[in-house]
Parts: structure tokens; sequence; C-alpha cells
């Protein structure tokens, strides 16, 4: 049977799902753990969550994870990412792509070395470092892997520091929409969630406190976007919780940004129902799965997100050069 270190992988369930003629009838169902319990447990699959009781479970073991994705996804990714977080100032190296914002944000202020930069290596790195001292900024590349692992060696060789890691995190929406899940009485139960195309003053605030100010660029970097919608979450009249819905990359992609509940309203499934509310926004629109962007030291958000069964579909690093 499964143990609590299976929570996190992948796995198959064989479970009883009736009798016929004395015989029990079985049905598998393959996904991500993300809760196990002495009377249940829980698997993210590509249609939603599923909860199974464990007296109703015949068999399950750990399988072995998905395949890496492609060159192609990871860029085409990394492109619905760059849409859903659009710099104000930007320029291109061939394929390459250069961002500023005023220093808000690293997404935002880096560039990212997906594609032909129309040069060698070293005289793009140079160009990249050329670019970002003309706007008086210190040069940061976004190396998403493994695909910018020849960016990365020459970066090191050049004496460039690591942020660390960053994951870029999906779900098929199907996962996000079915269930808002649940806090205690009184907490989500009572909020009302509100899905604006602008932002109010309250929940501009909230994200300048979480990301160290707001200049005018950080303003564009939210709003310039077709399909945006930001989550206000209210509880006794007060904005208790915020987040962040795009869809890019063609329709296909909802991005979820800047989910944040203050302290005072913490551990009452706000987090959960922003999502909820906004997967559904995403779906109803036509987008059919879901991205984030988290570090990997964030430890709540990551366990946050392994519950609602997102899995890390590649990481990035942000290079920083030498002052």
């Amino acid at each position: 049977m499964l143990r609590q270190q299976d929570v996190g992988h992948r796995i198959v369930v064989r479970r009883i799902v009736g009798i016929r003629e004395g015989r029990p009838l079985f049905s598998d169902a393959l996904g991500e753990l993300v809760e196990l319990s002495e009377t249940h447990l829980t698997l993210a699959t590509a249609q939603g969550q599923l909860r199974v009781p464990v007296a109703q479970v015949h068999r399950a073991k750990r399988v072995p994870p998905t395949r890496r994705p492609t060159a192609a996804a990871v860029v085409a990714l990394e492109r619905a990412a760059d849409e859903a977080w659009p710099a104000p100032t930007r320029g291109r190296l061939g394929d390459w792509l250069l961002r500023s914002a005023e220093g808000w944000t690293g997404r935002a202020n880096s560039a990212l070395p997906i594609g032909d930069p129309d040069r060698p290596l070293a005289a793009a790195v140079d160009a990249v470092e050329r670019w970002y001292a003309e706007l008086g900024q210190p040069a940061l590349i976004n190396t998403p892997l493994p695909l910018a692992a020849p960016v990365g060696a020459e970066l090191d060789a050049r004496g460039w520091s690591t942020r660390p890691p960053t994951l870029v995190q999906i779900a098929p929406l199907p996962l996000l929409t079915s269930t808002p899940g649940s806090g205690p009485a009184g907490g989500q139960g009572s909020a009302v969630v509100e899905l604006a195309t602008a932002p109010s003053d309250e929940w501009l605030a909230i994200a300048a406190g979480r990301k160290g100010g707001l200049p005018d660029a950080a303003r564009h970097v939210l709003t310039a976007v077709d399909q945006v919608r930001f989550a206000h979450v209210y509880a006794d009249n007060a904005l208790v919780a915020v987040g962040r819905g795009t869809v890019t990359g063609q329709g296909r992609w909802l991005g979820l940004s800047l989910v944040e509940v203050l302290p005072t309203a913490r551990r009452q499934g706000l987090a959960r129902r922003v999502i909820h509310e906004l997967a559904s926004w995403g779906a109803a629109g036509g987008a059919t799965h879901a991205f984030l962007q988290v570090e990997q030291r964030n430890a709540a958000a990551v366990a946050l997100y392994q519950r609602l069964g997102l899995v890390t579909h590649h990481t990035y690093l942000t290079r920083v050069a030498p002052s």
C-alpha cells in the first residue's frame, strides 16, 4: 500500500466501484497523490480531483513520472508567461526577448533566451549586458532548464550569480474548477469573491506590499493584457485576499499570479477560493490549462499548489551579472 512519502508522486489506483454477479467491478485511476489519510486518498487526475475511500482501494502503487516536456512545449509556455506579465520596455536579439519594467520583479526585468539570438552566444550575452547598462539596470537573464543550459554555462564562465530556482507549475483546468475547497465555519463560506477587469486601489496596495512598491511600469505589467481578471475577496466588507488571472498563449493558458491572503484571514481556504474562481473564469473563456510560477523555497505555497494538483512543468534560474 501507499505511504506518506508517496504524496506528491504519480500513482495508479485500482478501486472497487461495484459488484456484479457476486464479483467486484474495478476501475483504474492515474494521477498525482495529493493527500493520504487513514480513511481516504486524493488523486489529482486529468479530469479533476478524485477522493477514494481506502476501503475501496484494491491495489495502489507508485508509477514513473511523466516524460520531460519537449523544448517546443517549454518555449510555448515561456512565451505565454511573457504575454501574461508584459514589460513596458522591450527589445529583441533574434528570438531572445529583452524586458524592463523599472526594476519591478525579476520576470519583467530579465532577458529570456529562447530560440536563436541571431549571433554567437558570447556576442548575445554581450548585447544583453549593453542593453541593460543603457537603461541603468543590472543585467538579468532567466534561463529555463534544461532548454537554456548552454546559456547557463556561458554565464557560469563569466561569473554570473544565481537566484533561487523558480518552479513553473501547471494543471489541467478541470482539476482546479472541480471544487473550491473548504474552510472553517465563518471563514471562506462567508467571504465574497468578485472578479474585476481592473484592480481596486486596495488590491494595488496589497500587491505593492508583497512586491515592494508599485512604480508606473508595474501598472502596465498588471493590466496590459487583453484577457485579465483581478480577484477581490471580501469578508465583513474588508478586502482580505487577492489574485490575478490572465489568458494568453493563443487562449490555452490561464496564468495565475499574485495570489495573496492577508495574515488575519489565512488558513480559511481563501487562496483555494481565489484559484477556483479564476480557473472557472479561464475555463469559461476557452483556456484548458493553468500555470503559475513559484520560488522553490516558498514551502507553504508549493505545498498548497501540490494539494491542488499542480505539478512542475520545468524550472528556471534567474542569473545576475557581476556588479
